[in-house]
């Protein structure tokens, strides 16, 4: 297995920009707002010879809100799960009370801790580190992560010999990646929590307790997954600061790099507006889709038939998705959705053939005939894959630019029942073929 390090300090002191400069992406939200990292980030670490797991975690404080207490309590936890310990303090604001308390923590957990001194652009590199001894711990390094200087020594300081990946090809190219989706408190975290059978991110009643899009590895039943926790997205009239507006960009650049958006409606409110545009940017993006209406235990039989009937009167126009009625809280129909998610990718994935294609293109002909255009029927030749995760289909003809949005619509309904691509999507582009007979100019 791949060596864990923990990245831990108080708040603000550049822990997720190291993070992101250690990783080579942007995954962890960068803001001069601090208490914006509240979960645990995971990441991989591939530089210099030396692989491992780094954790981003929120920062630890003496705040004892509830929300500050919880990100504290994933911090710690970070560190348990950890087999080292890399502990932050930033040069310009020197060591400060929190420093000394996160130091006397980190001696207690027994785990080896390597510290480094960041924000010292600029700055004598001895001089910078002079005040961190006095938290009594092993040698500080001077680094400065937005620049990247020190990093290189950071690498060697940790792992002194070279490190390798140990992950087979199999499990990188099989693993799905679920991002799961939705407007604030309708109990994403909460169900990123059931399916990981722990309390992996912190889960509040306040909307908005999730800032950051968190990358969560899980294997089960031999399929390796990587959950991606959202923050929800409201209105944008609603977004009070600077963080929650980053929130949103990070959710919809995880539903563009996820394989399967798992969508979790408010069984209570039902879908709203913002629920519909932000389902349809996962159909723009042709991702394979799993519905949840969650917070379905304890509503009386009338109020889920009225939700029920208004559900799938709204989500008719992504009728290829599979819809469950869970409950996050109490764990009721969560087991099912790693089947449907499965499902989903499996038919976004799916490998398709022309003969097949063009067999099925005739056979919607003769269930259906295209329309005639100035007395003419609308020719449609063959058809052929033109890529998957979505399935899109090609197919070819003459007058095709004629036919009505309703015509690809029946031939998408289709082909996606006759192939049986449940919880995907499925793209047809028409290309009208040339006429050879056409007297050409000149």
């Amino acid at each position: 297995m791949l060596p864990v390090v923990a990245i831990v300090g108080r708040p603000n002191v550049g822990k997720s920009t190291l993070f992101n400069r250690l990783t080579h992406t942007r995954d962890a939200l960068i803001s001069a707002f601090p208490g914006t990292t509240r979960d645990r980030q995971y990441g991989e670490v591939n530089q210099d010879d030396r692989h491992f797991i780094i954790i981003d975690t929120g920062g630890i404080t003496e705040e004892m809100d509830d929300v500050g207490k919880l990100i504290t309590r994933q911090a710690l936890q970070a560190i348990e799960d950890a087999d080292k310990v890399l502990f932050l303090v930033d040069a310009q604001s020197g060591i400060t009370p929190e420093d000394i308390l996160i130091a006397d923590t980190l001696r207690r957990s027994g785990k080896p801790v390597y510290l480094a001194v960041n924000k010292t652009e600029g700055m004598d590199p001895s001089l910078s580190v002079a005040d961190a001894y006095e938290l009594g711990l092993p040698s500080p390094l001077a680094i400065a992560a937005v620049h990247g200087s020190g990093i290189k020594r950071l690498l060697e300081h940790l792992f002194p010999e070279p490190t390798s990946a140990n992950n087979s090809p199999d499990e990188t190219s099989n693993r799905i990646k679920l991002a799961i989706v939705g407007r604030p408190n309708v109990g994403k975290s909460t169900l990123t929590n059931r399916m990981l059978g722990e309390e992996r991110v912190i889960v509040h009643d306040s909307p908005g307790t999730t800032r950051d899009s968190i990358y969560i590895p899980l294997e089960r039943h031999d399929q390796h997954y990587t959950l991606i926790d959202t923050a929800g997205v409201r209105k944008r009239k609603k977004m009070s600061d600077v963080p929650e507006k980053f929130s949103v960009v990070k959710t919809l650049q995880s539903i563009e790099e996820s394989n399967v958006v798992l969508y979790v409606v408010d069984a209570r409110i039902g879908v709203s507006e913002q629920d519909l545009k932000l389902l349809g940017f996962v159909l723009e993006c042709g991702k394979a889709l799993v519905i949840a209406v969650n917070k379905w235990d304890g509503m009386s039989e009338e109020a889920r038939d009225h939700a029920r009937a208004t559900i799938d009167r709204h989500l008719d126009f992504v009728r290829f998705a599979r819809v469950h009625y869970i409950s996050a809280l109490h764990g009721s129909g969560v087991g099912n959705l790693f089947d449907s998610v499965q499902e989903a990718f499996v038919s976004a994935t799916q490998k398709l053939s022309t003969p097949l294609l063009s067999r099925l293109l005739q056979e919607a002909q003769t269930t259906h005939q295209p329309p005639l255009v100035q007395g003419r029927r609308v020719k449609l030749r063959y058809a052929h894959p033109g890529g998957h995760n979505p399935p899109r289909i090609v197919i070819h003809g003459n007058q095709l630019n004629a036919l009505p949005e309703s015509y690809r619509k029946f031939l998408a309904h289709f082909y996606q029942k006759k192939l049986n691509l449940f919880g995907t999507p499925v793209l047809i582009e028409f290309r009208t073929s040339e006429n050879p007979f056409r007297k050409k100019p000149g």
